[in-house]
């Protein structure tokens, strides 16, 4: 089914436009039961809107298309940065960027040792269970922290935090800082250390080391993880 949706959105000229039913079932050469049972659900995640005049492409898809762009550049401009990270520690390095209220894995290099982890690129986990995350989170601004605080906080582990009070002192200790910590909150067995990245007043991204526990030492990872995210923020700002 996966490709007769595509077929619908691909029958949409590049300025969009309306379109009925009956003309999306001819244009794609799909049944108008199964066209209208794929159209409601596109609407449903937003790559379709509705009204009385037929379907039209949705603001979601636009979203998604303008982040290509964006994400492209990031990981281009950063992976020189995460590679020098890489080979400094031998550990996996990650680059991800915050979503509502969730990190997206960009980029992630790891070596022979690698560890089972939950992260995967294009991947998402919650802001508040990874290292990436809760550095991202601490820099978003103190609204979106106030959003994530007041509802329930989501437990990927028994050590994921799930006390507000217990978040809202680790995010002013990381807003100090500039480091987050994450130990066994998303996988057990596996911690992590991550920075914030800026291209502006907010954090656009955040990169970290995982690894497992047992060789976990802040005190020697902090300053390469530090360094490498103050070299891609300085690499973002100049535009190179």
């Amino acid at each position: 089914m996966l490709d007769k949706a595509v077929a619908i959105l691909d029958c949409y000229p590049p300025d969009g436009g309306t379109f009925r039913l009956t003309e999306i079932a001819s244009r794609t050469g799909l049944a108008k039961t199964t066209a209208f049972r794929l159209c409601s659900d596109l609407v449903r995640l937003g790559l379709l809107d509705r009204d009385r005049d037929g379907y039209r492409l949705g603001g979601k898809l636009f979203e998604l298309g303008s982040l290509v762009p964006r994400r492209f550049h990031l990981r281009e401009a950063a992976l020189p940065f995460l590679q020098d990270l890489f080979e400094a520690t031998h550990e996996t390095v990650h680059l991800g960027i915050r979503e509502g209220h969730e990190v997206v894995y960009v980029e992630r290099i790891h070596g022979h040792r690698a560890l089972a982890l939950p992260s995967r690129i294009g991947g998402r986990l919650p802001l508040t269970c990874t290292g990436v995350g809760k550095a991202l989170l601490a820099f978003s601004g103190d609204e979106l922290a106030e959003e994530v605080l007041v509802r329930p906080l989501p437990r990927l582990t028994p050590h994921s935090v799930t006390d507000p009070a217990r978040l809202r002192t680790a995010i002013e200790q990381i807003q100090v800082s500039g480091l987050a910590y994450e130990e066994q909150e998303a996988a057990l067995g596996v911690c992590c250390i991550a920075s914030p990245v800026f291209d502006g007043p907010t954090a656009v991204a955040a990169l970290s080391v995982a690894l497992p526990c047992a060789r976990f030492r802040p005190a020697q990872l902090a300053p390469a993880v530090r360094t490498a995210a103050l070299g891609l923020s300085r690499a973002l700002r100049s535009g190179t």
